[in-house]
């Protein structure tokens, strides 16, 4: 039972919402991911999906997009993106697929491993970073404390998150997100949302204090899907 992980699908089966617009490597990439998909992943197998899944404004137009991915191997755990305006609650969604978990402050058990993880938010920056953005911050640190915290009650003590946002600035500064990674001695942080070469540079990649930080949203990725954990 292997672990994958993608981010940013941007899949818009039900939308006209062509994602070429950012490059000429977007061109077709639903269908690269696919193949990548079907060529990789196993039924038994676990695929983490890091948010800004479907363009679908409302959760109709979405059910197209999440069909095709619960068609695809394995089982499959959600993260909210920033463009997932169709996300509701976690409750009713993880009613409409047996293979397809969604995450806010819950987590997934993966043998050894407690996945848990949230959408994360900007971390405070030069460029934009309001009173409101400090308020979703906490929140948001806040409630990936309690995914955490719940699977530390349950016994589990090998930690894997997953966020869509970055645990950093640009700077690849400290943030209450990587302190709180810290805290609880978290292996690994999967994390999305970076689109294009200079954008990358802003993502925190490998060790730092003990936990290891990947990024992989789908164009850093090339489209496929990386392998986390065999």
């Amino acid at each position: 039972m292997s672990l994958y992980a993608i981010g940013d699908l941007h899949f818009s089966t039900s939308v006209n919402k062509p994602m070429d617009v950012f490059g000429d490597n977007w061109t077709g990439h639903e269908i690269k991911i696919i193949e990548s998909w079907k060529s990789s992943v196993k039924d038994d197998d676990l695929v983490l999906v890091l948010g800004d899944t479907s363009w679908g404004i409302n959760l109709n137009e979405a059910k197209e997009d999440l069909d095709i991915i619960n068609k695809l191997p394995g089982n499959k755990v959600f993260i909210k993106g920033n463009h997932d305006y169709w996300w509701t609650t976690v409750t009713g969604l993880n009613k409409l697929y047996e293979n397809m978990n969604f995450l806010q402050t819950n987590f997934y058990e993966y043998g050894e491993y407690a996945i848990c993880g949230g959408r994360g938010w900007m971390c405070p920056n030069d460029v934009k970073f309001d009173e409101n953005d400090l308020k979703i911050y906490i929140r948001e640190e806040n409630r990936l404390r309690i995914s955490l915290e719940s699977a530390r009650k349950k016994g589990y003590t090998k930690l894997i998150v997953i966020t869509h946002y970055p645990p950093t600035n640009d700077k690849l500064e400290e943030s209450i997100f990587t302190k709180l990674f810290e805290e609880y001695n978290v292996e690994k942080v999967i994390y999305g949302h970076l689109h294009g070469r200079e954008s990358f540079k802003m993502g925190l990649k490998g060790e730092r204090n003990g936990v290891e930080y990947i990024l992989a949203s789908c164009d850093y990725v090339d489209f496929k899907l990386i392998k986390i954990l065999d």
